[in-house]
C-alpha cells in the first residue's frame, strides 16, 4: 500500500470478533492500517451470520453488519489448536505492530498469547485487550455482550420515558463506544512508542467506557447526594434540567416525521415565532421570557407542533434553518441514503465491490483530512479470502507445506 493514508506501513493482527473490537481495527483500517483479521474456519465471527444479508440471502459473507465492520481489511482462517496453526500466528506477530483482541480476560492466558509472552517475540508491540470488566478484578471473567455492559455502566438506568422500563441506547450502543476507546487506545500507544521505542499493554473495560459517559449524575450524587431518578425523566426531546425552551421533537406532516427544535434565547424566540407567524407570542406572559418558557414549555410545545404539524419535516428544517435557528428532520435510514443532500455533497457513501455479493454503498469516514486520509479500498473479507496472500506471500510458507497444512485443516 502506498504511503498515502495516516496509518499505512502499519500492521495489526485482528483477533476480534462481533462488534466492538471490530468496530476498533475497522477505524485503524479506514486510515490506511493493514489489518489481518484472523478467523476459526468452523466457527467463524458470530456477526457473519447476523442479518440484515444481501438480497435476503443468509451466507457467510453476505451478512451487512459484518461486511460494514469488516471493510478495508484482510482475512484468513487458522486453526490455532494445531501446532503449525499457532506457529503460524506468532510468526504473524513477530512481523506486526499491534494485536488487538476483545475476548474474555483468561481467553488469550490459557492459549499462551498474553502480553508478557508476545513481548518475548516482539519487544516493542502494541497489545490491546478489550473485555467487559478489564483484566482484573473479581468481575474479570464475567461475559457480558453490549446490553449487559450497558446496563452495568448506569446507561440503561438513565434511559426511558417516565413511567416505562429502562429502555437502553439501543442494543449495541456501548459496543461501538468501546471500539472508538480501542481505536483511540492504539493510536495513544503508537505515539508513545514512536517517542520512546517502548510497547506496552492497554487494558480496556467496556463498562467503564460507559461510566464516563455518565459523569454529570455521578458529579451530581458525589456533591449533592442526589441520586439519578428514571422516573423524573422528560417525554420528548426535553433537557432532563430545563435551561431553555423551545426544545423538544415535534411533529411534522406526513407518516411518523419529526423535526427537533432549540431556542437558546429571547433573540432566537423572536424569530421562531415571525417564521410561524404567530407574532402574538412574543406578548403573551406565559412565553416573555426564557424562564417563563421553561415553565410553560408545555403549553408551548402544543403550540409548536400545531404549526410543524402543517409542514414536511424537511421544510420546518429549512425554513428555520435560513433564519438561524437550530433545527434538524428526524431521519430515517431512507432519508440518510436517499435523501440527505449534505451526505452526498461530501460523499459520505461510498462504493465497492464485493467478490460475492456485488457493488453497495457502506457509511463514510467521519473526518475529512486535507493530505493523508481515509478511504473505502477494499471490500471485507471473505472468510479465508487472503491465506494465500498471508502465509505465503508475508510468512514465506513454501508450497508443499502449505499443501500439506491444508490438507490437516490447519487454515
Amino acid at each position: 500500500m502506498e504511503m498515502k493514508y495516516p496509518l499505512s506501513g502499519l500492521r495489526v493482527v485482528d483477533l476480534t470478533w462481533i462488534v466492538a473490537g471490530p468496530q476498533s481495527t475497522r477505524i485503524l483500517a479506514d486510515l490506511g492500517a493493514e489489518v489481518i483479521k484472523v478467523e476459526y474456519a468452523e466457527s467463524s465471527d458470530y456477526i457473519r451470520r447476523a442479518p440484515p444479508f444481501a438480497d435476503d440471502q443468509p451466507g457467510p459473507n453476505r451478512s451487512g453488519f459484518f461486511n460494514n465492520l469488516n471493510r478495508n481489511k484482510y482475512g484468513i482462517t487458522l486453526n490455532i489448536g494445531h501446532p503449525d496453526g499457532m506457529d503460524l500466528l506468532k510468526q504473524l506477530l513477530t512481523v506486526s505492530d499491534v494485536l488487538i483482541e476483545n475476548f474474555s480476560s483468561r481467553v488469550l492466558d490459557r492459549w499462551g498469547l498474553d502480553y508478557e509472552s508476545q513481548r518475548r517475540y516482539r519487544p516493542d508491540i502494541v497489545y490491546v485487550s478489550l473485555s467487559g470488566f478489564g483484566h482484573n478484578g473479581r468481575h474479570r471473567d464475567y461475559t457480558t455482550w453490549g446490553p449487559t455492559a450497558q446496563a452495568l455502566s448506569g446507561l440503561t438506568f438513565m434511559s426511558g420515558l417516565p413511567g416505562e422500563l429502562p429502555a437502553g441506547w439501543g442494543y449495541s450502543f456501548l459496543d461501538h463506544t468501546a471500539g472508538y476507546y480501542g481505536a483511540m487506545a492504539v493510536l495513544m500507544a503508537l505515539h508513545h512508542r514512536n517517542r520512546t521505542g517502548e510497547g506496552q499493554w492497554v487494558d480496556i473495560s467496556q463498562v467503564e467506557t460507559g461510566i464516563v459517559m455518565t459523569g454529570p449524575t455521578l458529579l451530581d450524587f458525589t456533591a449533592n447526594g442526589r441520586p439519578y431518578r428514571r422516573s423524573s425523566n422528560p417525554p420528548g426531546n426535553h433537557s432532563i434540567n430545563p435551561s431553555v425552551a423551545p426544545h423538544n421533537s415535534y411533529q411534522c406532516a406526513g407518516d411518523d416525521q419529526w423535526c427537533v427544535i432549540s431556542v437558546f434565547n429571547d433573540d432566537e424566540w423572536r424569530v421562531l415565532c415571525d417564521v410561524m407567524g404567530m407574532p402574538g407570542l412574543l406578548g403573551d406572559p406565559r412565553f416573555t421570557v426564557n424562564q417563563s418558557r421553561v415553565e410553560n414549555q408545555n403549553a408551548l410545545d402544543k403550540i409548536i407542533m400545531g404549526w410543524t404539524i402543517q409542514h414536511e419535516a424537511q421544510q420546518v428544517m429549512e425554513m428555520l434553518q435560513k433564519a438561524g435557528i437550530a433545527a434538524g428532520k428526524v431521519q430515517t435510514s431512507g432519508d440518510k441514503i436517499e435523501r440527505d443532500p449534505q451526505l452526498r455533497a461530501r460523499g459520505f457513501f461510498p462504493t465497492v465491490a464485493h467478490p460475492e455479493i456485488g457493488v453497495y454503498e457502506y457509511e463514510g469516514f467521519p473526518a475529512h483530512f486535507s493530505a493523508a486520509g481515509a478511504e473505502l479500498f477494499r471490500s471485507s473479507p471473505m472468510l479465508g479470502q487472503h491465506n494465500d496472500n498471508v502465509f505465503q506471500d508475508l510468512l514465506g510458507v513454501p508450497d508443499v507445506e502449505y499443501a500439506r497444512m491444508s490438507e490437516e485443516a490447519v487454515f
